[in-house]
């Protein structure tokens, strides 16, 4: 394991980039300070220092927020469909202009190499090209009742304010995600950033307010106390969508109050992706997969392949070839040149793995490589591959999040379904074979939304992005994204 040189201090570059960025809350087209006047730190996690204190919010932010989001929604609504594509275009633009400054700011704020930032700001602007395509295409329908006596005129309208929360391991891109279709569909919002990663979120306020958004239209309070933000705009009676990616049980807790105000609800929650090769699989195609869905993002990601089922004949052969790939990974700072992966986002994070990889070990598993901490400032942990894991280990029923491969071997494929199926989380699976017809058999009957075949990867802008089961209610991206930001209306009228 090798790792870049160079000492634990945030770049000159990077602290200048940051300055740049607004740190308040934002409402009605206002930046200010929090109401209580509070502000918390931020932390880049590769050499554990402070980059940004950004303001606190608390309720009486919230209030503000919502009221202002309701007092826009009508005008707002009421926005040509090309004023607003116009705008999420311009957007869009402007972020793909920005991309190294965008890119420095997210490595600096959640670790994750600088390569890898920029390829999730091209990623993130790219929902709003999408959607500002797809905020002129909002059509309805008309037809007639099966009597011939009423015409029905379908249309279709915005579902009104929307709460969006987003999680800290894709700050850009899990803002743009939720962003664009309600603006699109013409949705007025109150926004709650991770506490983790705020300052990628702040700056895509900026890049809107330049591109010409409406004051009002998007809010943002940024919080160490979630529920001190998002409670109060659950039970406003304003808000009428929530759009929430995170762990299923906050996913549930929302639930819970949306169902009070009998809410619209879009829930991207927690993962457990099962990755199978099967024995007539390409081994090298199969590595390579493994790596894109195991690394991405140091494996802080919903998406991350959590378990690896590996046909017996080859798991030995496929867990050394692995263990080669993640061994030669370089692991530093990931705004460094030839840093592979960054560090974890918080000492938490690093605690679990360590939790996770000690009970493999102690159920029968081997390390074949990594399986500790290197000695370096930051929260860092060693690419790992763990053979011959034991199926009640303790990961295999939670996500990892972190850069730690399992390998389970098993036997047939009704073994592989049923443990693969095994878990209340359904958002995503891979599965690496040759054999056409096992393919089409193997991928209907995995419990998931998304199912990548011989590849790692299955996000993209145009696919819809969801789960089943535990994992979330909803989609997001593809033609059905912005259908979550609209509500029908009919109008009967009689033929005379």
């Amino acid at each position: 394991m090798t790792a870049p040189t160079g000492t634990a201090r945030t770049s000159d570059r990077a602290r200048q980039v940051i300055d740049g960025v607004h740190t308040g809350v934002f409402i009605d087209g206002q930046w200010s300070e929090a109401a209580s006047g509070a502000r918390f730190d931020v932390v880049n996690p590769a050499t554990e220092e402070v980059i940004a204190t950004v303001a606190d919010g608390g309720p009486e932010d919230a209030r503000r927020a919502i009221e202002t989001a309701g007092r826009v929604q009508a005008q707002w609504a009421r926005t040509a469909p090309r004023e607003r594509s116009e705008i999420l275009r311009r957007a869009y633009d402007a972020i793909m202009e920005r991309q190294n400054d965008l890119a420095l700011i997210m490595t600096t704020e959640m670790g994750k190499p600088l390569a890898e930032a920029k390829g999730e700001v091209a990623y993130a602007a790219e929902f709003f090209r999408w959607f500002s395509e797809e905020a002129v295409r909002i059509g309805g329908d008309q037809t007639s009742t099966g009597d011939g006596k009423t015409r029905v005129l379908v249309s279709r309208e915005p579902v009104g304010p929307c709460v969006l929360v987003t999680p800290w391991n894709f700050p850009l891109a899990m803002g743009t995600r939720k962003i664009g279709p309600a603006l699109a569909a013409g949705c007025t919002i109150v926004f709650k950033p991770s506490n983790l990663t705020p300052l990628s979120s702040l700056a895509l306020v900026d890049i809107l307010v330049e591109a010409g958004l409406p004051d009002g239209v998007l809010n943002v309070v940024t919080t160490t106390d979630p529920s001190a933000v998002v409670s109060p705009w659950m039970s406003s009676g304003i808000a009428r969508k929530i759009s929430f990616t995170g762990s299923t049980a906050v996913g549930v807790r929302l639930l819970e109050q949306a169902a009070e105000h009998v809410m619209r609800s879009s829930m991207e929650l927690g993962g457990n992706a099962p990755f199978i090769v099967f024995e007539d699989a390409d081994l090298d195609r199969a590595v390579d997969g493994a790596v894109a869905a195991k690394m991405r993002n140091m494996g802080e990601a919903c998406t991350a392949a959590n378990r690896l089922f590996v046909h017996r004949s080859i798991a030995d052969d496929f867990a050394q070839r692995l263990a080669a790939r993640l061994g030669d990974l370089a692991v530093g700072d990931g705004a460094e040149d030839g840093t592979d992966v960054g560090p974890l986002v918080e000492p938490k994070a690093l605690t679990k793995v360590q939790e996770l990889v000690d009970d493999a070990v102690s159920r029968g598993a081997t390390v074949v490589c990594g399986g500790s901490r290197p000695d370096r400032p930051g929260y860092f942990y060693r690419p790992t591959v763990l053979s011959g894991v034991d199926p009640g280990s303790e990961l295999m029923d939670q996500e990892i999040f972190g850069p730690v491969a399992p390998v389970i071997p098993f036997d047939t494929e009704e073994d592989v379904l049923r443990m693969a199926n095994d878990t209340p989380w359904g958002l995503v699976g891979y599965l690496f074979t040759q054999d056409v017809d096992r393919s089409f058999r193997v991928g209907e009957r995995l419990e998931v939304g998304m199912v990548g075949l011989n590849t790692g990867i299955v996000s993209n802008p145009a696919a819809p992005f969801g789960g089943v089961k535990a994992s979330g209610i909803g989609r997001e991206g593809g033609r059905v994204g912005i259908d979550e930001f609209l509500e029908y209306k009919y109008l009967a009228v009689p033929r005379v």
